[in-house]
Order: structure tokens, then sequence, then C-alpha cells
């Protein structure tokens, strides 16, 4: 049967990552062609074997091309004969910059420089992650739900660096589509905790929470409050703001919909998964003994900025507009934990 997309090709950037990965897998699925850039060739094998242990065998409308975030090279090659551009790639920091603009000019240029390629390209439309942490930081009001019209501050006090590059990322996007942008559309799915299934035993910054709360190496269990989404709704997500003329100039907030702490998390897996959950920590930690210990622990250091972080938002419009189905908290949850089982990391 003659696929429906198969005369359509879609550029993943950063094909080795958690969302582009999934992504890259039901695009493939629906008959795609799909391009992807990685910072370097020799990382294609990584691809094709997540894409193998995700059940996939044929590869023929697979191509790879390097390219860099922080250089012009082949990204003019990257977006040739492109009908739509899924944005996802950040730049990676394996340690926190001196200075934060190390971290926030790199996911600013990288942006712009997609976008221009894109553009000069004649590219349809460009769809970018960008992240709860742009959206929902400000917000103070804990009765009213977040929404895409909230933005955080990027002067907010104890706001990271990486969240403050996605704020300014995002908004030097929007400004670009507006000042420059010429006929290219733009769409921004901004996700929240991103959970679910791996396919390979390098797992996503999203599991270390996790795993430490059920390897026991979490000693007590902090108030935080996490909302989640699922890699699989997130990449399913992509590709309908991709698809759909409704998502042209809008922002999707992705998110399971209501929140979790961890101790409820905790909770749950202790009941679902007994045969796991037998470190997990029965003490709980007060939210001001963490604000004390981060005056010269750095592990709580880093907790502490999530301590009273409003997560509560609205799913709303991206089921409205785009008909977006998403698995519940406690699939994300439980696909997770298969996958720290799966890959012995536990």
């Amino acid at each position: 049967m003659e696929s429906l997309h198969n005369n359509q090709l879609v550029l993943v950037t950063g094909g080795t990552g958690f969302v582009a990965i999934h992504t890259i897998l039901q695009l493939l699925q629906k008959g795609y062609q799909v391009r992807t850039t990685l910072r370097s060739l020799s990382r294609k094998d990584e691809i094709l074997n997540m894409l193998t242990n995700a059940g996939l065998s044929s590869f023929e409308n697979l191509d790879f091309i390097a390219t860099d975030l922080l250089q012009d090279t082949n990204w003019d090659d990257a977006v040739k004969d492109c009908d739509y551009v899924l944005h996802i790639a950040s730049p990676i920091f394996l340690k926190v910059p001196q200075h934060e603009d190390e971290m926030i000019r790199p996911a600013v240029e990288g942006t712009i420089r997609v976008l221009k390629a894109a553009r000069n390209a004649g590219v349809k439309r460009v769809v970018m992650t960008s992240n709860f942490g742009a959206v929902g930081y400000s917000h103070r009001d804990p009765t009213r739900l977040i929404t895409e019209k909230s933005w955080t501050d990027p002067n907010e006090k104890g706001l990271s660096a990486y969240n403050k590059s996605k704020i300014l990322a995002e908004r030097a996007a929007w400004d670009f589509i507006k000042s420059q942008g010429g006929n290219l559309e733009l769409s921004v799915i901004n996700p929240t905790a991103i959970l679910g299934p791996s396919f390979t035993d390098k797992l996503s910054s999203g599991f270390g929470l996790l795993k430490s709360m059920l390897d026991g190496s979490m000693k007590q269990i902090p108030n935080i409050e996490l909302a989640i989404v699922d890699v699989r709704d997130l990449a399913d997500l992509h590709i309908r703001a991709m698809e759909s003329p409704k998502a042209n100039g809008e922002r999707f907030l992705a998110l399971s919909g209501g929140t979790m702490t961890l101790p409820e998390i905790t909770e749950f897996l202790k009941k679902e998964m007994p045969e796991v959950s037998q470190k997990i920590s029965n003490k709980k930690v007060a939210d001001w003994v963490i604000r004390f210990m981060a005056l010269f622990n750095p592990k709580a250091k880093a907790i502490a900025p999530l301590l009273g972080v409003n997560r509560k938002a609205s799913n709303a419009k991206a089921k409205r507009i785009l008909e977006w189905k998403p698995r519940t908290n406690q699939e994300a949850i439980l696909a997770t934990v298969s996958s720290l089982i799966k890959y012995n990391a536990l």
C-alpha cells in the first residue's frame, strides 16, 4: 500500500535524544521520509540500535547528517528538500557551565541557525521543543491552572541556566518568525517532566529521579510536585503540531494532566510494583530542611528551586485543537520503571 506521507521529508534535530528517537520511530511508522542530525556520524549505530530495540526492521526511509547547533556547517544540506523540521535538539552540557551565557548563547544561536536555514530552504513549518520552564515558573496563583498564555520571567529568582536558556531560545524563535520568518510557520511544544519507555541503557535525565528513589540512594523524599508527560505522547504531539493547520503560531503545554508529588509517587510504586520498591525510603524531608542544606550541600541546592513551584497546568489546548489523547501519569511512571528493570539499572 502506498503510504500517505512517503514523499514528505521531515528533519529531526538531535536524533540520539530520548524525545527525538521516539519521534523518529513514529514518523517512520507513519511512512514519512526522515533525516536526522547528529553531532558525529559515529553515533549513527546508536540510533539504528534503538530503533531496532523499538521493533523497527526497515531503515530505508531514514538518513543522517552531521551538524552542530553551534556551527553553520551542513545546516543548509540538512534542511534541503524538507517539508518540516522538528527542532528537538538542545545543546548538551556535561557539567553546569561557569557562566549561564555558556548555556544560553548556544541555545538561542542554535535555534536561530535552524530557523534561518529552514526559512531559506522553503520549509513549511518548524515545530520546536521548548519546556514547561519557559511557561510556568513565574505563575504565583495556585488556584489558577497554568496555560500557554503564561511566560516565565527570565530574571526569576533561582531559575536554572537551563530553564533560562529555554525561555530565551523560545522568545528568540517567536521574534525571528515575526520579523524575518517570511513564509515559515512555527509551533512550539512545552513539555513537563518526560518519562516513559527507553530503547537504550543510556537512560535520560528523568530516569535518575525514579532510580534514586527505588535504589534507596534518595534517603529522604522531598515534597516536590511533578507534572509528567509520557515520551510516546510527546512525540505524538510534535507530529500533530507538524501536521495540523491549526497549530501554526501556537504553543502547546505537554502533560498528562494533574500532578503527583514524590511522596505520592513512592506510595504508588510500593502498591503497584512492590518487588522493586523495598528500598524506597519511608522518610520525608521538610522544605525548610532542604533550603537550609542548600546553603552548603550541592544536591540540596539543585533541589531547592523545585520546592513550592506550582506545576498545576492545563493540557486542554492540545486536546482541543490537536485531539491529543495522552496517557496517565501512572502509565508513564510504570513504563519508566519497566525500562529501569529491563536495562538492569536497579
